[in-house]
């Protein structure tokens, strides 16, 4: 089909980020407009924690999610889950600055700081320090997504997720919610938070706020336009 008209890269501090915070977004930038759409995961799951089928398991998940998705590259910087801190911080930026690099996308999306995760707020905290445009000049946009369990139970922030960014994912929302459902174990049944029904009216509600039956939100931190 010829060269993509932009690139685009998520960042996702554990897999399954990506898809509860930005799914139809990425659905839609790859399916309607034919961006390039970039995976990088931050973490991974090891047996060192986990059981030998959970993590198997995750590998085939992960795969899933890139075929289905159509990711160009996807990129593991395997850092175990949950050990991010200021200790392993400079070696996170380091390996996200070398890999954003090789990308060159154009578009960024990343998790809310205050995410109650701290894996979200490490992730977040790190990229920002590689955002500066004139040190990454292909940068021209950096959205930050929400994220089911984790932005919206920041209990202990006042700052809480305020998006200006809605896109439109209506004929996505299906097949969102099947992505999902690839992370077994990361789903559950209302009210857990990671379920169909939370899914669907969150993107109620974003729609309600932006004229659209579905959307996803975000918030724009940075936009370069030549205009």
């Amino acid at each position: 089909m010829g060269k993509f008209m932009k690139k685009v890269l998520v960042i996702s501090p554990h897999p399954d980020d990506e898809i509860l915070g930005c799914g139809g977004t990425l659905l839609k930038l790859k399916k309607k407009y034919d961006y390039e759409v970039n995976w990088l995961i931050v973490s991974k799951i090891s047996k060192k924690y986990w059981p030998n089928k959970k993590v198997l398991s995750r590998k085939k998940e992960i795969q899933d999610i890139k075929r289905k998705i159509g990711f160009q590259k996807l990129i593991e910087l395997k850092f175990e889950s949950g050990t991010l801190n200021y200790s392993n911080l400079s070696n996170l930026i380091k390996k996200l600055n070398v890999n954003v690099k090789k990308i060159k996308p154009e578009i960024v999306l990343v998790p809310y700081i205050d995410d109650s995760h701290s894996d979200h707020f490490f992730t977040t905290y790190a990229f920002n320090s590689i955002s500066k445009s004139f040190r990454n000049t292909f940068l021209e946009k950096i959205l930050v997504y929400e994220t089911l369990s984790e932005t919206n139970l920041n209990n202990f922030n006042k700052k809480k997720f305020t998006p200006n960014v809605f896109v439109d994912i209506t004929p996505f929302i299906n097949e969102k919610i099947k992505l999902m459902k690839i992370y077994k174990n990361e789903m559950g049944k209302h009210p857990f938070p990671r379920s169909e029904k939370s899914i669907k009216s969150l993107s109620i509600l974003r729609g309600s706020q932006s004229n659209f039956k579905f959307a996803e939100s975000f918030e724009l931190i940075f936009d370069k336009q030549n205009i």
